[in-house]
């Protein structure tokens, strides 16, 4: 026998130890069970069932359980809308042989439970149809008969001979087959007509479902909208975000949905009898799904076949072309900033500081008419100094400034380290130029060989005509290639000096210009200085950029391999990566 995994809400506790006491051992309890809210099968409605159920305990004099067990029944009436042939595909064997599965109707699963303890006599069903239309749960049911628990059906009644097991085991099988049967139906309609082009489930935003596959007609409303957001997104100059404040703006709203019922809901609906009504509500765009929208084919005049490829729709009518939709989704794919804002602060500083222990950046706001840097920080992250003043990073970024500024003592040894570089460079150059001169001289002297000896050499079978032709072209273009190498070296000389002046010459004012600039310029300076600007308590890290990184090594003591980063009042220097 399969053993049932289940598990029982207290609920109401008192009712509970009463069933489990064995109050309602000489009692039935009855149960109905409704897949759909088909108003048109009323052989099977709820209402139908109660009645029928009531009558056949009233002719055959059956004792109803006087029990109500919130989210399980009403005065021993369980009512249960759920599919009665979809089952739990996982089984597990135990180690002793028992096989266990999961009963899918969570109202059946308790009344089985009641029942294999012999809580209840028994239990009344409509039909064989409404209690099982699976092999597993009729194996359960089956094996609760046969331990003596009273099975009976309003539609039919078995015999207790081979001649009413057999009348069973064909009403179980019809009953399986009839739902296989429905299923079979309902997939072959719908494969039909997905192959025809008929739009089978519910349209997106941009279109009315009034209830018919064959016509899906345009929102008068969205559809406008849709079209003009295909438009924008086209022109490469509108993101995701700023299409949805956009949308939403012009009034564009998402179709109305009801909200899923919760299981209290459900329960509280089975019992009661009456629906419970859930109003549809809109809610506004948000970018996943102006997403959605950009990268759906369906407003091309598309729908999905059977194969998931799209075809043609002849239930609905484009609202925009192919060439417009194509040209939306390759803006939509590009990493671009968007140029359209509801609200733009002018203010500095973005993305410049970073948290020095997570990483996270500082962003500039706005706090009683001052400018703040706010940080993000993770969770685990210490940081005690996630929201500071943005005038602090000025002073901070100032005091650096005047560190990196050179002192009269510091221009002096500059100016000797400086003809020290430009000595070694033109060193280096000098003996550049004497191996290309060696070289140069060589490829002169196979030249005036070969042009010397020509005859010789091709009387002698040395070239033939081509080859000859071919030795002299690759000669000629090595040449030149020396003679190219001989003139970069020349100008990349010279631009190295031009640069050592120029940084000298810039660095000599920086913090003068710093001083007095506005918070714009000042950023402008710290972008040209800075690569790196992380800040974490009171202390500021720093990496200057390339053409400054000789400003920033002067702080490290030569000869030291340990030394990665030096402390300087506050402020840290990190040594550039080599």
């Amino acid at each position: 026998m399969k053993t049932l995994l289940i598990q029982i809400d207290p609920g109401n506790e008192q009712v509970l130890k009463d069933i489990e006491a064995g109050k309602y051992r000489d009692f039935y309890l009855l149960y109905r069970r409704k897949s759909t809210d088909d108003v048109d099968n009323q052989q099977n409605s709820l209402s139908y069932q109660k009645t029928e159920l009531i009558r056949l305990c009233l002719k055959d004099n059956l004792r109803v359980a006087p029990v109500s067990l919130k989210g399980f029944c009403v005065d021993g009436m369980v009512t249960e809308r759920h599919s009665a042939f979809k089952t739990n595909s996982e089984i597990t064997l135990t180690k002793s042989g028992q096989v266990q599965s999961a009963i899918e109707r969570p109202k059946f699963q308790r009344l089985m439970y009641f029942l294999s303890k012999e809580l209840f006599k028994g239990v009344v069903f409509l039909s064989p149809d409404r209690s099982s239309r699976n092999s597993r749960d009729e194996m359960v049911l089956r094996d609760l008969m046969d331990k003596g628990v009273d099975v009976r059906y309003v539609t039919t009644k078995y015999d207790k001979s081979s001649a009413g097991e057999l009348h069973k085991d064909i009403d179980g099988m019809f009953a399986k087959h009839r739902s296989r049967d429905t299923r079979e139906k309902v997939t072959f309609t719908f494969r039909n007509l997905r192959e025809k082009g008929v739009v089978t489930h519910r349209a997106p935003a941009g279109y009315l479902n009034p209830g018919d596959m064959y016509k899906k007609p345009i929102d008068p409303v969205r559809g406008p909208i849709v079209t003009k957001m295909f438009e924008l997104c086209a022109t490469g100059e509108w993101s995701l975000s700023a299409l949805a404040r956009w949308a939403n703006a012009e009034g564009m709203t998402m179709p109305p949905m009801r909200r899923r019922k919760t299981a209290e809901e459900k329960a509280a609906e089975e019992d009661d009898e009456d629906m419970i009504q859930i109003e549809p509500t809109c809610r506004p765009l948000d970018a996943n799904d102006v997403d959605r929208i950009i990268l759906n084919r369906f407003y091309e005049g598309f729908t999905k076949g059977n194969d998931g490829e799209w075809i043609r729709s002849i239930s609905h009518e484009p609202l925009v072309s192919s060439e417009l939709a194509e040209k939306a989704r390759r803006a939509l794919g590009g990493k671009r900033t968007s140029k359209h804002y509801c609200k733009h602060l002018p203010m500095p500083y973005r993305g410049i500081f970073y948290c020095s222990l997570c990483g996270r950046v500082y962003t500039p706001y706005l706090q009683k008419g001052h400018v703040y840097m706010g940080a993000r920080c993770l969770e685990h992250c210490v940081n005690p100094r996630r929201n500071v003043p943005a005038s602090l990073f000025e002073e901070k970024v100032g005091e650096l400034i005047t560190r990196l500024t050179f002192s009269n003592g510091e221009l002096a040894d500059i100016d000797t380290r400086t003809q020290s570089d430009i000595t070694g460079i033109e060193r280096k150059r000098q003996q550049a130029l004497e191996h290309n001169d060696r070289r140069k001289r060589k490829v002169r002297e196979d030249l005036s060989y070969l042009r010397e000896n020509r005859i010789s050499l091709l009387k002698a079978g040395v070239y033939t005509p081509e080859s000859y032709v071919e030795a002299e072209t690759q000669l000629n273009t090595e040449l030149s290639s020396l003679q190219r190498e001989e003139r970069d070296a020349d100008a990349s000389a010279h631009e190295v000096i031009v640069e050592i002046i120029k940084l000298s010459e810039l660095l000599k004012d920086a913090y003068l210009h710093y001083r007095f600039a506005n918070s714009v310029e000042k950023e402008q300076i710290m972008r040209t200085i800075f690569s790196e600007l992380r800040y974490s308590g009171d202390r500021l890290e720093y990496q200057c950029k390339n053409g400054f990184r000789s400003l920033q090594n002067r702080f490290f003591q030569f000869g030291d391999p340990t030394g990665n980063r030096t402390r300087i009042n506050g402020l840290k220097s990190r040594r550039p990566n080599r």
